[in-house]
C-alpha cells in the first residue's frame, strides 16, 4: 500500500501579493506552444524555452540533449508535456539535479521549474519528498505533470513558465527560476570529489613581512647592508 500524500495549504506568507498578470506594467512572460503549428524556426524556439526551463540555461549542454525527445516533437509524435517529462526522467537531469541534493532541494527545483512557482511551504515540500522516498522519481513527476495545476495552466502543448512577478524580483537581487545557478547541496561536495578548506584555526591575515628569508634571499643581502655601520660605508 503507497503512502498518501500529506495534505498542505496552497498559500505562502505573501499570498496577499498578486502576482505579475495583475500588473500590466511589468514583464510578461512570453508564451511558447505548438497550438498554432509552428513553423520549423518557431519549433526550435520551443524546444530551446523547453531545455532553458527545465534545465536552465547553465545546464543546457550537449550532453543533455535529447534528440530522439526532438524529433518525436517536430513530427508531432508527442506533446510538449512528454517531451518534459522525458527530459525530468533523463539520466542528464538526475546527474545534475536529483544525484547532488537531497529530496528536499529537488523538489525545490522541480516545483519551480514544472508548475512555475515556488513551494507553498515547507509542510508542501515535505509531502512530496515522502512521495519521492516512498513511490520513486518516476511517480513524483508523474504527479506534478499530471497535477490539475499544471494541466489548468500549461496542458499538453504549453512551455512551462514562471508564473509570478519577475521584475519585482530582480529589483531584490532576485531572478527567474529556470535562470538561477544550480546549486549542489553541501552535503554532497564530499560525494563529487570537490575540494575541502579545513582550517583548524581562526583565521588571521598574513603579513608578507613576518616571514623569515631563506638562503639565496635578496633580503639577506639587503639586511647584510642595512647593518653596515656608516664608519665602513665611509
Amino acid at each position: 500500500m503507497s503512502i498518501p500524500i500529506l495534505s498542505y495549504s496552497f498559500s505562502t506568507q505573501n499570498s496577499r501579493v498578486d502576482g505579475f498578470e495583475y500588473y500590466p506594467g511589468e514583464e510578461q512572460p512570453k508564451i511558447y506552444t505548438t497550438d498554432s503549428l509552428p513553423t520549423c524556426l518557431e519549433m526550435d524556439e520551443i524546444i530551446w524555452a523547453i531545455y532553458r526551463q527545465i534545465f536552465s540555461e547553465h545546464q543546457t549542454l550537449s550532453s543533455t540533449c535529447e534528440p530522439f525527445l526532438e524529433s518525436q516533437l517536430r513530427f508531432n509524435q508527442i506533446k510538449v508535456k512528454d517531451f518534459i517529462k522525458g527530459l525530468l526522467l533523463s539520466q542528464p537531469f538526475r546527474d545534475l539535479n536529483y544525484n547532488v541534493n537531497n529530496n528536499y532541494r529537488f523538489v525545490e527545483i522541480c516545483i519551480q521549474r514544472v508548475l512555475g512557482r515556488d513551494i507553498y511551504n515547507q509542510r508542501e515540500k515535505l509531502a512530496f519528498s515522502v512521495i519521492i522516498g516512498s513511490q520513486g522519481l518516476e511517480s513524483f513527476i508523474n504527479i506534478l505533470l499530471n497535477s490539475d495545476e499544471y494541466m489548468e495552466n500549461f496542458g499538453d502543448n504549453t512551455v512551462p513558465y514562471q508564473r509570478r512577478r519577475i521584475i519585482a524580483q530582480r529589483s531584490k537581487g532576485e531572478i527567474p527560476f529556470n535562470l538561477k545557478t544550480p546549486r549542489m547541496g553541501k552535503e554532497f561536495l564530499t560525494k563529487q570529489g570537490m575540494p575541502q578548506l579545513i582550517w583548524p584555526g581562526p583565521v588571521r591575515k598574513f603579513r608578507p613581512q613576518e616571514q623569515s628569508p631563506k638562503a639565496g634571499d635578496p633580503a639577506l643581502f639587503l639586511n647584510m647592508v642595512l647593518d653596515v655601520s656608516p664608519l665602513v660605508l665611509s
